[in-house]
């Protein structure tokens, strides 16, 4: 930053900090705006054959009569390059003052600063953005704002981008809108990682922008999520929305998604200052990243998640206590979700692989969602084994598959009888008490479990 040199370009950078609250009170919410005014030394400068300070100052304190009238809004002033001159040799790189607090009806106080004011020194953005931290009283129900007015780029090594980041994750989110006249691509870079740029070409589009920024903050903005089903409609519903700062990657949001009662997925509220990622909590989840919400509109996103349902049954009596069904993506390891059994959940269309976690496992592979479809699967009733023992040993279950065995289970050494939930199958009990030294004890008893039925196991 400090190699870029300080441009006479007019810039005006819009930076909204929204403070998001978890909960939505049913007082109306107050908007507070903070104006962060450049009045270092190069706003001496003409624009427009105007000096840029009288033309920054004439179109705020305009401004500020405006705003007189709308409800539940309060302002303040910060102003930074105005309390040490660089002609006297007293460059300051903390020269930034909170001149005006936050108060209802401050606007003719804030007009008699800006009156006041000439411009001197240089030019601390970051430490000035840095400090607005401390400059908003605590409220649960506010939306809190600064517009930053500014000619020129960081004078003192600082860094804006990375003040905006350590802000954002602190809960305190930065939207700048940077105008100027002739801006070069070494400027636009520079603000590139903290704002949008737009050109303006004298003082009345000047005004006209920074009319924009405040109608933005103040009018009305909705969000509408669609999610699409797979013949184009959006009537899917019923699940969880997050939305995170793109930026920062913190949490703003979280919504369930709900169609109303017109028929219409419900509208949310999103403050536009914001670029989001969405994540829609969908099996597997759906997202959309980098989203631009455009202020004082109805805005619409769209995503595709068409889903079916998926329903695990038992052919009979379900003798389990708590049987569970591990499902994937058809030909992934990684596990998608845990399904109980008898319990009916909704999937994004398409194959999954089933693990079933019932004594020997079961794998169904290709399970077909498809939309607003329910798909069942059904398991055979299991039996039940009762294993007797003579004296406490190291027992193994094994089902046999194709003349092979296959572990399943093993008895703890502590017991002697045991009650064990098991599918139809062959099976083969292998036992040795603790107190045997030699391998000629070990004894095996071959049984068969049928669904629905009981059988003993007796050593």
């Amino acid at each position: 930053m400090k190699t870029l040199k300080k441009h006479t370009n007019l810039i005006l950078t819009a930076l909204l900090l929204v403070l998001t609250a978890t909960s939505y009170s049913q007082t109306p919410q107050k908007t507070r705006i903070l104006f962060v005014l450049d009045a270092s030394q190069s706003m001496l400068g003409k624009w427009d054959k105007e000096q840029k300070m009288k033309v920054a100052t004439r179109l705020m304190s305009n401004l500020m009569d405006s705003l007189k009238t709308i409800e539940n809004l309060e302002v303040a002033l910060r102003v930074y390059g105005h309390q040490f001159s660089v002609a006297m040799g007293e460059r300051s790189c903390e020269d930034t003052k909170l001149e005006v607090p936050f108060n209802p009806n401050n606007y003719d106080k804030i007009k008699s600063v800006l009156k006041g004011l000439y411009p001197q020194g240089t030019t601390p953005i970051a430490y000035s953005l840095e400090q607005t931290k401390n400059d908003f009283p605590p409220c649960s129900n506010c939306k809190n704002i600064i517009i930053l007015i500014t000619d020129g780029i960081e004078e003192c090594d600082g860094d804006p981008c990375a003040v905006a980041l350590a802000l954002r994750k602190n809960g305190v989110t930065l939207k700048p809108f940077v105008i100027g006249m002739g801006l070069d691509l070494e400027t636009i870079d520079a603000f590139r990682c903290i704002g949008t740029f737009f050109e303006t070409n004298d003082q009345a589009s000047f005004e006209n922008v920074l009319n924009i920024v405040i109608s933005q903050v103040m009018n009305n903005t909705s969000v509408q999520v669609n999610l699409i089903d797979a013949n184009g409609f959006p009537s899917e519903t019923d699940v969880n929305m997050t939305f995170y700062d793109s930026f920062s990657k913190a949490i703003q949001y979280n919504f369930m998604h709900t169609i109303n009662h017109k028929g219409n997925p419900d509208t949310i509220p999103l403050d536009p200052a914001l670029k989001y990622d969405l994540v829609v909590h969908t099996l597997p989840p759906i997202g959309k990243e980098n989203i631009t919400i455009n202020p004082g509109k109805h805005n619409i996103i769209a995503l595709d998640a068409p889903q079916g349902l998926l329903q695990l049954k038992m052919n009979g009596l379900n003798e389990y206590s708590d049987l569970k069904c591990i499902v994937r993506k058809a030909g992934e390891m990684n596990t998608l979700y845990v399904q109980n059994f008898e319990e009916t959940t909704k999937y994004i269309t398409g194959n999954y692989d089933l693990e079933i976690l019932t004594l020997p496992r079961m794998y169904v592979s290709d399970v077909n969602i498809a939309q607003s479809h329910t798909t069942k699967v059904f398991i055979p009733e299991p039996g039940i084994a009762t294993i007797y023992l003579q004296s406490k040993g190291i027992t193994s279950i094994f089902v046999e598959k194709e003349n092979k065995l296959e572990w399943i289970y093993n008895i703890p050494e502590s017991h002697t009888r045991q009650t064990i939930v098991l599918q139809p199958g062959k099976y083969r009990a292998v036992n040795r008490g603790l107190n045997s030294k030699q391998v000629i004890f070990t004894k095996e008893i071959q049984f068969q479990i049928t669904s629905g039925a009981s059988t003993q196991v007796k050593f």
